[in-house]
């Protein structure tokens, strides 16, 4: 639980560490475009690996300060078990 500290006239909320699977793809205009399959909507881009890295980490710490608690819970009750290539004929 998040529950609040009070120091005097500072409120603090506890800060856990919580760790995603990010899906980094190559842009076709260059550059790369990263998704976290267990955060509906939550994806960036970026020039390289390095700024890509910092951009969906900023990504992530966005989108889960805009959940409530229960919201939160539940989302990170899912993971990824796996990433398969699968063919399709179109």
């Amino acid at each position: 639980m998040n529950t609040p500290i009070n120091l005097g006239e500072i409120v603090m909320k506890r800060k856990r560490v919580y760790e995603f699977d990010v899906i980094i793809m190559e842009d076709e205009s260059g550059g790369y475009i990263a998704l976290v399959p267990a955060l509906p909507g939550c994806h960036t881009q970026g020039d390289t690996i390095d700024e890509i890295l910092r951009n969906i980490r900023e990504a992530i710490e966005l989108y889960l300060e805009t959940l409530a608690d229960e919201e939160r819970e539940e989302l990170l009750n899912q993971r990824v078990i796996g990433v398969q290539r699968v063919k399709a004929i179109a």
